[in-house]
């Protein structure tokens, strides 16, 4: 590929209204790269480093909320973002929301309590949720359709390197400098990405009167918070059965309702319902959407039976995480060549075919079967979900003009965002109610995810009963496979989905 061609090479809609003059797209690609990378390793440094800032700042009840205050806002702003960059540029949103994603990081190394860290947290979340659906818009601006489908596996492979690397650096940086270099160690590489793309990253705006839809902005705000707040903390820090929860369900409807009445109607709206109407830019979220759902069985879930219910240890269980990102490196690297032989919609079927086959390895587990197998279906579901996210991307942009790219593009990562959320709820729920109805009849009270893990641990340290531990490990075995039955059923309906993908979306795959 040549770097230094110019973008004259790619062909553009005739109503592009701008014009991207990139003398180096190899060192633009380099610097898209870098900041996903950024973005993408800050939660796996900070998971690794939580036990000693717990230590240090206390707050251990607000523990999820350190991830949950980073995730959320990406989910939002997301989409916002993409809507932002089809009528300011790429560059001038990418750069603000990398500016504020790197202050977040400083005032995260200067917390001194938890509340302000999560604060914090609030910040460095809004300002990598442009980070994301920018970065594959540009290139996807940069590149042909034909190279997209490597530049977009090569983008898709970061995730996976960071998901590996991620747990190291942060122990490392933990024992030989301070906690709080896991946040400032950003400012470096940030600074260096915002350089590259002031310096190699040009772009001809032809400005257009625009009149932002901050009422539309604002309904989807408080929308989609009450709906995540709702799947985060109902059922744990809330009774489902609560007045928090009637409410917060009561404002996600009201002002779901409130924001599509404004979508039709405002001129610039912040989500376009017409291209959510386009078959294949509907089918590519919906699937990417339920597959997204199943993550969670896989990064989560998966530890927990390899140390809970086939007795090894967290190392063992580590990799055969690590092999979802293995795999899905994998697949992103390699979407190009199989989509050549297969086509767009052969591809995005393969994937999900591979998630159901992952999902359906989990569900077949036994507690004496050997470590590599969850490492096996791992693999299948992280190549699948590779394969299925590289597909969405690449045919959702070649099948829209400029103008829209990166609202597309960011529909389908909020999908993505929101389906994983919505995983962490349903599959947490099945998990839970299974473990109630187990154990409610052998007099061990109320039992969570989260305090089975504490009972794991101290069958560890040998100070629990055997006896009340075979009958947890009985218990927790019984609901793990109640809730990989569940991840075979969405990877199963994002197969499905893939099976309606127009004809004509393949385009020249």
């Amino acid at each position: 590929m040549d770097d230094t061609a110019p973008l004259s090479a790619a062909p553009a809609p005739p109503d592009t209204p701008a014009k991207s003059i990139v003398p180096h797209r190899g060192f633009v690609l380099g610097c898209l790269m870098l900041a996903m990378f950024m973005a993408a390793v800050e939660a796996t440094v900070v998971a690794t480093a939580m036990p000693v800032i717990i230590g240090v700042l206390g707050g251990f009840s607000l523990y999820s909320w350190v991830f949950s205050a980073f995730l959320l806002p990406q989910a939002i702003t997301a989409i916002l973002y993409g809507k932002l960059a089809d009528i300011y540029g790429r560059r001038p949103m990418l750069v603000f929301g990398i500016s504020l994603f790197l202050v977040g990081s400083i005032a995260c190394g200067f917390a001194w309590s938890m509340p302000s860290l999560i604060v914090f947290r609030l910040i460095q979340g809004v300002g990598a949720g442009s980070i994301l659906p920018i970065a594959t818009t540009i290139a996807g601006d940069i590149y042909t359709q034909e190279e997209r489908m490597k530049v977009q596996g090569y983008l898709s492979s970061v995730w996976g390197f960071a998901a590996i690397i991620g747990p190291l650096v942060g122990g490392i940086i933990v024992q030989v400098l301070s906690w709080r270099w896991i946040f400032w160690i950003n400012v470096p590489f940030g600074v260096l990405t915002v350089i590259g793309l002031l310096i190699y990253y040009r772009e001809e705006v032809k400005y257009r009167a625009a009149k932002l839809d901050f009422a539309g902005a604002g309904f989807f705000t408080v929308s989609v918070t009450s709906l995540l707040l709702v799947l985060i903390q109902g059922g744990h820090q809330w009774p489902w059965n609560s007045a928090p929860v009637y409410l917060l369900i009561a404002a996600f409807v009201i002002c779901l309702g409130l924001f599509l009445w404004q979508e039709n109607r405002a001129p610039e709206p912040i989500l376009s319902l017409d291209l959510w109407r386009q078959r294949l830019v509907a089918i590519c979220n919906a699937a990417t959407m339920i597959a997204g759902m199943g993550i969670i069985g896989v990064s989560a879930l998966i530890p927990t039976y390899v140390q809970g219910v086939m007795g090894d240890s967290a190392i063992v269980a580590g990799f055969s995480v690590t092999a979802l990102s293995v795999a899905w490196s994998l697949a992103s690297t390699v979407f190009g060549r199989i989509a050549r032989y297969v086509g767009g919609r052969g591809a995005a079927r393969l994937g999900g075919l591979s998630c159901m086959l992952g999902g359906l390895v989990f569900f077949l587990l036994q507690p004496g079967m050997s470590a590599a197998v969850p490492g096996l279906g791992s693999f299948f579901f992280g190549f699948g979900m590779g394969l299925l996210t590289t597909t969405s991307t690449v045919m959702i942009q070649s099948s829209v003009e400029w103008s829209k790219r990166g609202s597309a593009t960011a529909s389908n990562i909020f999908s993505r965002l929101l389906g994983s959320t919505l995983g962490v709820a349903i599959l947490g729920s099945v998990l839970n109610n299974s473990l109630e109805h187990q154990l409610s009849g052998a007099g061990m009270g109320h039992v969570t995810l989260d305090s089975m893990r504490e009972v794991l641990q101290s069958h560890a340290a040998g100070t629990i009963d055997p006896q009340q531990f075979t009958l947890l490990q009985h218990a927790l075995n019984i609901g793990l496979h109640q809730t990989f039955l569940a991840v075979v059923i969405v990877s199963a309906l994002a197969f499905v989905m893939t099976l309606f993908l127009p004809r004509q979306s393949m385009g020249s795959y």
